[in-house]
């Protein structure tokens, strides 16, 4: 399925496929900064690249946490880095209006952990045709997926991917059940884990998200060794100036020696 995303390369190296970049779109000079050097990076290794960026974040702790920088000024920046530099994009929607809205820029519609139950809004996104990314629920059990999953398929669209991104362990904390990557294998759809999100620390009494990001490398190396298809990491030149999500990314010059890594442990695990 992987293949038929338009601009998607590398598809036959054997690597696990890559959905990186920052959380959300700060600015146009951002996206192409972080978007080129992943590019780069991911050339050299042969890893299957699309780029992620959210054009708006809905789901925020405060209401005065930043937000984004406008639909259609976010989205037509994605369009014209996509077209420019010949990678596809990945971003969220969060109300089924959004979804032919989006369409019209990315090329993988993503449904945020929260509404990955909302019928509407995925019967919506899988009717424009797009790959459609659902991302597990901190609430749901990975068997659960397989009927989210299920309501893009009957809409006739077969495009679908599954994203593992913890959940909730106590009132501030997502661990990672591993046991979860082939269980949602077993529907057929590749799985991706989000290995940066999995590491938040939600509900601070600050209002503001924590994160773990010491912790990247550790269950980015797990998820290769058990299997997964694809990796999400969201990055960002300096995480401590971001506007979204800023404690839990990579900071981009980490990025090519983690990859660098992970291509090793997949090649092993290829061999087994």
């Amino acid at each position: 399925m992987i293949q038929n995303i338009p601009f998607i390369k590398h598809t036959n190296s054997g690597n696990f496929f890559l959905l990186a970049g920052p959380c959300v779109v700060e600015n146009e000079a951002l996206v192409y900064e972080v978007a080129n050097k992943v590019i780069e990076i991911t050339d050299r290794l042969e890893i299957p690249y699309i780029f992620k960026a959210s054009y708006r974040k809905a789901n925020r702790s405060k209401k005065d946490s930043f937000m984004g920088i406008g639909d259609e000024k976010a989205l037509e920046i994605l369009g014209n880095l996509r077209n420019k530099l010949k990678v596809p994009i990945v971003s969220d929607i969060h109300t089924a209006e959004e979804a032919a809205m989006a369409a019209n820029y990315v090329d993988v519609l993503q449904i945020p952990a929260f509404l990955c139950r909302q019928t509407d809004l995925l019967e919506a996104a899988a009717k424009t045709g797009k790959v459609v990314n659902i991302k597990k629920g901190q609430f749901l059990a990975p068997g659960a997926m397989k009927f989210a999953a299920q309501k893009v398929t009957d809409t006739g669209n077969q495009n679908v991917m599954l994203t593992e991104r913890g959940t909730t362990f106590g009132y501030q904390d997502l661990l990672i059940d591993f046991r979860g990557i082939p269980e949602m294998q077993e529907t057929g759809f590749p799985v991706i884990l989000d290995i940066t999100h999995s590491l938040q620390q939600p509900n601070q009494a600050s209002g503001v998200t924590g994160g773990r990001p010491d912790l990247i490398e550790t269950i980015a190396r797990a998820g290769i060794a058990v299997g997964v298809d694809g990796i999400f990491i969201e990055t960002h030149p300096e995480p401590s100036k971001a506007l979204s999500d800023g404690a839990n990314m990579l900071k981009l010059a980490y990025l090519e020696d983690l990859l660098t890594k992970l291509v090793k442990i997949k090649k092993a695990i290829n061999q087994l």
